[in-house]
């Protein structure tokens, strides 16, 4: 997605506050101080909410514009913000618990990007530690969805804001769409395209990066994955052959 550009920033975190699925993750992080990687931050709402309870937070993202927004947050003096491609990411520190969420993982379009993200977070994960990341059900049929959704209307503190979205293509694994703002004094677009993997070939790449997916849940109360019926696909995953007792919020 393209968020390089400040003012879509700015809307993206005024209508995407903490949510269901920043509750799992928080959840998941538990309540004492855990070292977290979050890959893809974007404005960094988990993030700041992380370091509110105690984590040791590092944010990384490759879009300045939104990093710029995650530094003026309360609590953002608590979190080191990186600017790189997930990628590519590399420290001299490893981490508990690494987070890809906001279906993030799913901008990565190729097998050959999904297996250099998660060489990332093999390479920065504790002997015990866990990564967790969603991706939407390709059963679901997301297209007809989003065609179908009336504009969304929002109220800023400078005035109103009408969000659009319209489906420019889709075809095998993957939806490009363009999103619309439209304000009292300017409208703005952005342009995306989605992957839609399947669980299996997510658990696949996860397999060939020598990580072991412990759990696989289908929505954010933590209910098993019904390929049917499940809406989101979530993994848990640690290095294969680790040891450790798994457990889930």
């Amino acid at each position: 997605m393209d968020y390089h550009h400040l003012r879509i920033a700015e809307i993206y975190d005024l209508i995407n506050p903490l949510a269901d699925d920043a509750g799992f993750y928080l959840a998941l992080a538990g309540e004492h101080p855990q070292d977290v990687l979050d890959l893809g931050c974007g404005t960094g709402t988990l993030c700041c909410a992380l370091a509110e309870r105690g984590h040791h937070v590092t944010g990384v993202d490759p879009a300045a514009a939104m990093l710029s927004v995650a530094r003026r947050k309360l609590r953002a003096d608590h979190v080191e913000w990186i600017q790189s491609p997930a990628q590519t990411f590399r420290a001299n520190r490893s981490f508990d618990l690494i987070v890809m969420t906001g279906h993030a993982f799913q901008v990565l379009l190729t097998d050959a990007d999904a297996l250099a993200v998660f060489e990332t977070m093999r390479v920065h994960l504790k002997d015990q530690g866990r990564i967790a990341f969603e991706t939407r059900n390709p059963r679901v049929d997301w297209a007809r969805q989003w065609s179908s959704r009336p504009p969304a209307i929002y109220r800023l503190p400078d005035g109103g804001l009408q969000e659009t979205l319209e489906i420019t293509a889709a075809h095998g694994e993957f939806i490009a769409f363009k999103t619309t703002y439209r304000l009292a004094h300017e409208t703005l677009t952005t342009t995306s395209t989605l992957r839609f993997p399947s669980r299996e070939q997510v658990q696949a790449l996860l397999t060939r990066s020598g990580l072991a997916v412990r759990k696989c849940l289908g929505d954010w109360a933590g209910r098993d994955f019904d390929p049917a019926r499940s809406k989101e696909i979530i993994l848990i995953a640690e290095r294969a052959g680790a040891s450790t007792s798994f457990h889930h919020p």
